[in-house]
C-alpha cells in the first residue's frame, strides 16, 4: 500500500479541503498579519525612542512616550483579538477539515471491494482514520498560518534591516541558505522515521486489536503469555524507532540554535565594527538586535513546527495511500436499476481466482437456477460453495465467463439495486454493537417494530428474545458476545427475513441451530423461499434433503446434481456424503 509521494504532491491533494473555509482562513491569515505587525512595532518604537535619547533628548518628551505606549497598547488589544481567533476559529476549522478527510475516508472504505480487506489489517485502517488525521487537524491550522507569519517577517524584518545597514543586512541573511540545508537534510530524516513510527503503531494497534478480539480463544488455551510476548515485540519496535526519531529531532534543534548562535555573532561582531567606523547608529544596532530575535524567534517557530509539519505529512500521505486505492467493483456508465429481480440465475463458462497467486477455486463452471427454486450446493470444503455465494451478489468479480439473473450479466447491474434483491445469512455471523431490535432492523432500516417482531418469529427467535431482559431493547455486545451462537445465527436469520428479497443465499444458515431452533427456522425458510430463488449451502445434509436441486461440487467442478432421490439411487459422490454424513450421525 505505501507509495512515495513527494511533499508538493500531498500538499496539491491537500489544498481543495481548504475550499469550503476559504473564509475563515483568510480571516486567521489577516489575523496573524496583524500579531505580526505588533511584533515588528516595538523594534521600530524602541529604535525611535533610542535614536531620540542619544541624539535628541530634548524631543524625548513625556507626550511622545505616552504616545508611543497608547500606540502599543492599542496593538497589544488589537493582537490579543486577533490570537484569540486564530487560536479558537483557526483551531475549529483545523477540526472541521480533519472531519472532511474522516469522512471521505470512511466513505471510500465503504466503497472497497471483498479483496481489499482480505489484504489488509483493521487495526491499520483504525489509526488512518483517528490518529494520522488527528495530526491534520493541527497542520490544517498552522501550516498556512506559521508559515504566513514566518514569511511576512522574513521579508518585513530584511527590508527594514537593510535600509538601516545594508551590507549588514545581506551577512546576516547569508546564515540562512545554508542553515536551510541543513535543516532540509534533517528533516529528510525525521519524516522518514515518522513514515516509519505511524506503520509500527498501526501494526501494534493491529496486533492489541486482534488479542483482544480473540480474548476467549487466548483465555481458553491459556496463551496470555504469548500474546504478552507478541505485545512485548512490537511495543519495543515501536520504542526503537521513537528513540531513531527523537535522535534525528535532536540533530535538528542542535542544528537550529548552532546558528542562532552564529546569526547573534555576526550581529554583535559586526554591529560593533559598523558601529565603530559610524556605519550605524547605536538606536540601528539596538533595533537590530531586536529585529534579529523577532527573525530567529519566527525560525524558531518553523522548527518547532517542523515536527507537527511531517506529522501532518505523513498523516496526509497515509490518507492518500487508502483513498488513491480504486474499488476492483463498480458500476459500469450503463449499468442498469432494477426494482425487482425475478431470481432466474445463470452461471456461463465461470472460473476464478481470489488473485494471481492464488490456485483457481471454480473452474469452467456452468449451471441454471430457475425463478423459485431451491438449491442447495453441498460438496467438501473447499469445493467452491461459499465462493459462488460470493460471486453472485459480486462480492469478487469474475476474471472470465459470466452471472446472469433473469438474462441480464450482474456487471449491468448497478451494485445496489443488485443487492437489494439478493439476502445474505452468512456461516460467520455479526451482529453491530446495539440492541437487537437494531440489529434486525439492519435488513430493512425504516421497518416499523411489527415488521421486526414478524421478522424474528420467522426466523424462530421471538420467544428467546423476549425472555432477554430487556426483551428487543436487550443490548447484544459488541459482536454480539452477550448472546449464544444459536442466537445471533437466528437474529442474523430474521434480518434477512426482514429484507424480504427475491433471491437468498443461506451459508450454513442452520449450522449454530439446536434441533428445535432448527425445526423452527427449517420451517420458516420453507415458507419464505415460496416463489423466491433460493441457495443453501449446507454440510448437514439431512437439512436440504426436499431442496428442488442439489448441485455437488467438488474442487470448483459440479461433479453431480439433481433431487436427493435421483442423487441417492445414483450412488455416486452425494450417496457418499450422505452415507458419511448419516453414519457420523
Amino acid at each position: 500500500m505505501q507509495q512515495n509521494i513527494s511533499t508538493g504532491s500531498k500538499i496539491k491533494r491537500f489544498i481543495p479541503y481548504y475550499k469550503k473555509y476559504a473564509g475563515i482562513l483568510a480571516l486567521d491569515l489577516l489575523c496573524a498579519s496583524l500579531t505580526t505587525v505588533c511584533e515588528i512595532v516595538l523594534p521600530l518604537i524602541v529604535r525611535q525612542i533610542t535614536d531620540l535619547a542619544t541624539t535628541n533628548i530634548s524631543a524625548l518628551t513625556l507626550e511622545f512616550i505616552v504616545r508611543c505606549g497608547l500606540l502599543y497598547l492599542i496593538l497589544r488589544i488589537i493582537d490579543t483579538a486577533a490570537y484569540y481567533y486564530m487560536a479558537s476559529v483557526g483551531h475549529i476549522m483545523g477540526t472541521k477539515i480533519e472531519t472532511d478527510l474522516r469522512r471521505d475516508l470512511f466513505d471510500h472504505l465503504q466503497k472497497l471491494s471483498f479483496s481489499y480487506y482480505d489484504n489488509t489489517k483493521i487495526g491499520s485502517l483504525m489509526s488512518r482514520i483517528t490518529s494520522d488525521l488527528f495530526d491534520v487537524t493541527e497542520f490544517a491550522h498552522h501550516c498556512p498560518e506559521e508559515f504566513f507569519i514566518a514569511g511576512i517577517k522574513i521579508i518585513a524584518s530584511f527590508v527594514i534591516l537593510a535600509r538601516m545597514n545594508l551590507t549588514l543586512t545581506l551577512i546576516v541573511f547569508a546564515v540562512i541558505p545554508p542553515m536551510a540545508i541543513v535543516l532540509r537534510i534533517c528533516n529528510k530524516k525525521m519524516r522518514s522515521g515518522f513514515r516509519e513510527s505511524r506503520k509500527k503503531v498501526a501494526e501494534l494497534n493491529s496486533q492489541v486489536e486482534d488479542s483482544l478480539l480473540g480474548i476467549r480463544v487466548v483465555k481458553s488455551f491459556a496463551n496470555e503469555e504469548v500474546e504478552k510476548a507478541k505485545f512485548e515485540k512490537g511495543n519495543i519496535g515501536f520504542l526503537e524507532i521513537k528513540k531513531k526519531v527523537y535522535k534525528y529531532m535532536g540533530q535538528f534543534q542542535s542544528a537550529t540554535r548552532f546558528f542562532d548562535g552564529v546569526m547573534y555573532m555576526i550581529v554583535v561582531v559586526a554591529g560593533a565594527l559598523f558601529l565603530k567606523n559610524g556605519g550605524i547608529t547605536a538606536a540601528d544596532l539596538v533595533a537590530y538586535l531586536l529585529f534579529v530575535n523577532t527573525l530567529l524567534t519566527s525560525i524558531r517557530r518553523i522548527v518547532e513546527f517542523a515536527e507537527q509539519f511531517q506529522r501532518g505529512m505523513t498523516g496526509i500521505e497515509r490518507f492518500i495511500e487508502v483513498v488513491d486505492v480504486e474499488p476492483e467493483i463498480t458500476d459500469r456508465p450503463s449499468c442498469e436499476q432494477v426494482e425487482t429481480l425475478d431470481g432466474n440465475i445463470t452461471f456461463e463458462e465461470v472460473t476464478f481466482r481470489y488473485s494471481a497467486e492464488n490456485d483457481e477455486v471454480i473452474h469452467n463452471l456452468s449451471f441454471d437456477i430457475p425463478k423459485g427454486q431451491n438449491v442447495a450446493l453441498v460438496g467438501p470444503s473447499g469445493g467452491g460453495k461459499t465462493t459462488i455465494s460470493s460471486l453472485i451478489p459480486r462480492f469478487y468479480d469474475l476474471k472470465t465467463g459470466s452471472i446472469k439473473i433473469d438474462g441480464k450479466n450482474i456487471k449491468d447491474i448497478t451494485l445496489k439495486s443488485l443487492r437489494d434483491n439478493i439476502g445474505v445469512v452468512q456461516q460467520d455471523v455479526y451482529l453491530f454493537s446495539g440492541t437487537v431490535k437494531e440489529n434486525i432492523a439492519y435488513g430493512k432500516t425504516d421497518a416499523t417494530d411489527e415488521e421486526i417482531i414478524d421478522a424474528a418469529k420467522m426466523a424462530g427467535a421471538d420467544e428467546f428474545i423476549r425472555s432477554l431482559p430487556d426483551g428487543y431493547d436487550t443490548y447484544v455486545g459488541e459482536r454480539g458476545v452477550k448472546l449464544s451462537g444459536g442466537q445471533k445465527q437466528r437474529i442474523s436469520i430474521a434480518r434477512v427475513f426482514l429484507k424480504n428479497p427475491p433471491i437468498l443465499i443461506l451459508d450454513e444458515a442452520t449450522s449454530a441451530l439446536d434441533n428445535e431452533s432448527e425445526r423452527l427456522v427449517q420451517k420458516s425458510l420453507s415458507r419464505l423461499a415460496q416463489g423466491r430463488t433460493t441457495i443453501t449451502i449446507a454440510h448437514r445434509l439431512t437439512t436440504i434433503k426436499n431442496a428442488d436441486k442439489i448441485i455437488v461440487l467438488s474442487n470448483g467442478i459440479i461433479l453431480e446434481q439433481g433431487t436427493h432421490k435421483e442423487l441417492i439411487n445414483k450412488k455416486g459422490a452425494y450417496f457418499e456424503l450422505y452415507n458419511t454424513y448419516t453414519e457420523m450421525e
